[in-house]
């Protein structure tokens, strides 16, 4: 009787180990599956892009119609803002032709705010005490400061220096007015770029990822009269870039 049982206890033995074989080998699989889930989700808030790419809601090639031509101020007729901020490869953009959300809000941008902060104490090891004494501006504000210079100088006069709510730069936050402390009569005047300050921020601006907005010579393109003191960050490989060619930001985009 024995030897009869060995046979059926030996299969038995058999089935059960195979049983746990496969039990455990499908334990294995899942607990990888769900590592990897894990590390993916850990891992995708981490990445962190520059003011250039930071959220390119949309991008566009070109959305303004042929047919459609600016007026005697830049503006398109009747244009209406939009309700996402326009990124074009990757690029904020704000001018007279793509404008800005009226609830886009985002403060100063912390990277250009550290990248100007670098620029100042570099100006001043070199005898230069700059300052930016405007960044970012909310589209009310904005809305304030353009009807005061309308009211001033008239819209025609001031359409050429100050931006429209929507249109503004510094509503980016990417976008600072920079001066000499101690000589503010040259704030906001091309004799700014003149002097050994302004001359030094026009040439070394690029090292630290801004470039100079809105240069002598370009009104046609950029929409805006030359202004020493207007400087836009926009990342360093991009600056350098601009300043090499000795474009606008919208011949780099193409836009122009």
């Amino acid at each position: 009787m024995k030897k009869k049982r060995l046979p059926f206890i030996v299969g038995a033995v058999i089935s059960v180990a195979l049983i746990v074989s496969i039990f455990l080998v499908y334990n294995y699989k899942n607990e990888q599956i769900s590592n990897a889930s894990d590390e993916q989700q850990t891992t995708e808030p981490n990445k962190k892009d520059s003011p250039a790419t930071e959220e390119p809601k949309k991008t566009v090639d070109n959305p303004v119609k042929p047919e459609q031509k600016p007026d005697e101020n830049g503006y398109l007729p009747n244009q209406t803002l939009p309700t996402e901020p326009t990124y074009i490869n990757g690029i904020l953009l704000a001018n007279k032709i793509y404008p800005l959300p009226s609830t886009f809000a985002p403060e100063e941008n912390p990277e250009a705010g550290q990248a100007l902060d670098k620029m100042l104490t570099a100006a001043k090891q070199q005898g230069f005490d700059l300052v930016a004494f405007s960044g970012y501006r909310s589209f009310d504000y904005q809305t304030t400061l353009y009807n005061n210079y309308v009211n001033r100088d008239g819209q025609a006069a001031a359409d050429r220096y100050s931006a429209r709510p929507g249109y503004s730069e510094h509503q980016t936050g990417l976008a600072f007015d920079i001066g000499e402390r101690g000589k503010d009569n040259l704030w906001l005047t091309e004799e700014f770029g003149e002097t050994p300050a302004g001359q030094w921020l026009m040439k070394y601006a690029q090292d630290y990822g801004f470039i100079l907005r809105f240069p002598k010579n370009k009104e046609d393109i950029t929409g805006y009269m030359y202004e020493s003191w207007h400087y836009r960050y926009v990342g360093i490989d991009i600056a350098k870039e601009i300043k090499k060619q000795n474009i606008t930001l919208e011949e780099y985009l193409g836009v122009k």
